[in-house]
C-alpha cells in the first residue's frame, strides 16, 4: 500500500520547531483575546465606559485590536440578547466610548425615585440601606452612579434609622417569609410596646409595610379568637423558632392583606366599620388619598361628606390629627369614641392643671 508523502520529510528540524511555536503563539493570543474580550464585558457591566485608544495603551495592543475586540463583544451581545436583556453597545460621538445599555439597568430617574423611597421609609439601619444603595447602584452606569451619590449625600449624613431590637430587619423578613411560603408555625421572642418580653406561637400568614415599619401578621395557635390576625413590628421580633410542624389555615383565617391595606390606617387593630364623616379642610384630595376606600357622596359650601369602609382603630388617629377640619357625622359609637377622646385631650390642658 501506497503511503502518503510526508510533507515535512527532509525539512530541518528547526523548522518543525519554529512552526510549532508559531501555532502556540497562535493559540496564547487567541487565549488572550478571549480573556480581554471577557474582561472589556464586565468592564462593561459595571457600568464603565469603553475607550478604544485607553484600553489600547492599557492592554499595550493596537487600537484596531481593541476594536475587533469590541465587535467581537457585540456579536456575543447580540446572540445571547434574550439570556442578558437586550443588551447593546452604544458608542458616544462625543467622548469617543462605548457604554453598555441593557434594559435591567435601572435608569438615572429610576435610581434616583428607589433610593429616595428607601431613605424616606427609614426601615433599615445605616448599614443595611447602604448596602442597599450600592447594590442598586451598581444596576447603573458610572455617570449615573456620581450622580446619585451627590444628590443623596446630605440624606444620608442626616439619615435618623428606627430604633430597633433585633439585628437585621431584613434577615427577619426573610426568613418569616420563607416560614408563610412553606406554612411552617413558628414561635417568636417579642417586645410588646410597653416592653414586656414575650413569646408567642403563631401561623405566620404575611408581611407587609407601613408607617416606617414591617408588619408580621399571623393566627395565634393558643387563642380563645383563633380568627382574629394579630400584628407584630418585625424590627422588634429577637428571635424566630421555626417549628416541624406545619399548618392549613381555617375558613375564618383566610387573610386578605390587600383588602387590610386599603381599609387599616397605621396597621392598628380593631373592627372594621363604615364610618361618615364631613371635611373642611384645603386638600380634599390628601385625604382620599391616605384613606383609600374613601369617596365623595356629597358636597356642601366648603364641606365635603366622605364615606369609607375602614378596619382597626387607627382611622381614629389619623381623624383626630386633622384637628378642626374634621367632624365624625357616623356611626354613633364611632361619634362618641371620637367626643371622648378629645375630652380627654382638653383635660390635658385644663386650667386646673
Amino acid at each position: 500500500m501506497r503511503q502518503s508523502p510526508n510533507v515535512h520529510a527532509g525539512m530541518p528540524a528547526n523548522f518543525k520547531r519554529n512552526e510549532v511555536l508559531q501555532l502556540k503563539t497562535q493559540d496564547m493570543e487567541k487565549g488572550m483575546k478571549l480573556d480581554r474580550v471577557m474582561e472589556l464585558f464586565f468592564r462593561a457591566m459595571k457600568g464603565e465606559s469603553l475607550s478604544a485608544r485607553l484600553l489600547a495603551f492599557e492592554y499595550n495592543v493596537s487600537t484596531r485590536s481593541i476594536t475587533r475586540d469590541i465587535n467581537s463583544l457585540k456579536i456575543f451581545l447580540a446572540e445571547h440578547a434574550d439570556l442578558l436583556g437586550y443588551p447593546e453597545l452604544e458608542y458616544s460621538s462625543t467622548d469617543h466610548c462605548y457604554t453598555l445599555k441593557m434594559e435591567h439597568f435601572l435608569s438615572n430617574k429610576e435610581l434616583l425615585a428607589v433610593t429616595k423611597v428607601l431613605i424616606g421609609s427609614r426601615a433599615f439601619n445605616n448599614q443595611d440601606l447602604l448596602c442597599l444603595i450600592d447594590k442598586l447602584k451598581r444596576n447603573t452606569t458610572a455617570a449615573d452612579r456620581s450622580r446619585l451619590e451627590q444628590l443623596i449625600r446630605k440624606e444620608m449624613y442626616h439619615y435618623d434609622e428606627i430604633g430597633s431590637d433585633c439585628q437585621s430587619v431584613i434577615d427577619n423578613l426573610w426568613k418569616l417569609t420563607d416560614c408563610i411560603e412553606k406554612r411552617r408555625i413558628i414561635t417568636i421572642s417579642y417586645y410588646k410596646m410597653n416592653r414586656d418580653a414575650v413569646k408567642r406561637k403563631l401561623i405566620p400568614v404575611s408581611v407587609m409595610f407601613s408607617e416606617y415599619y414591617f408588619y408580621l401578621i399571623g393566627y395565634l395557635c393558643e387563642t380563645e379568637t383563633p380568627d382574629t390576625p394579630i400584628y407584630f413590628r418585625v424590627d422588634r421580633i429577637t428571635e424566630i423558632t421555626v417549628h416541624r410542624d406545619t399548618c392549613q389555615l381555617s375558613a375564618g383565617q383566610n387573610f386578605d392583606e390587600g383588602l387590610l391595606r386599603r381599609k387599616s390606617q397605621f396597621m392598628w387593630p380593631g373592627p372594621s366599620r363604615r364610618i361618615r364623616f364631613a371635611f373642611t379642610g384645603p386638600s380634599v384630595q390628601a385625604i382620599l388619598d391616605r384613606i383609600p376606600t374613601a369617596r365623595i357622596v356629597d358636597k356642601q359650601e366648603g364641606k365635603s361628606i366622605i364615606e369609607a369602609e375602614v378596619s382597626g382603630a387607627g382611622i381614629k388617629m389619623f381623624l383626630l390629627s386633622q384637628g378642626s377640619w374634621v367632624k365624625v357625622l357616623a356611626p354613633e359609637e364611632f361619634v362618641r369614641e371620637i367626643q371622648d377622646e378629645i375630652q380627654k385631650m382638653q383635660s390635658l390642658y385644663s386650667r386646673e392643671q
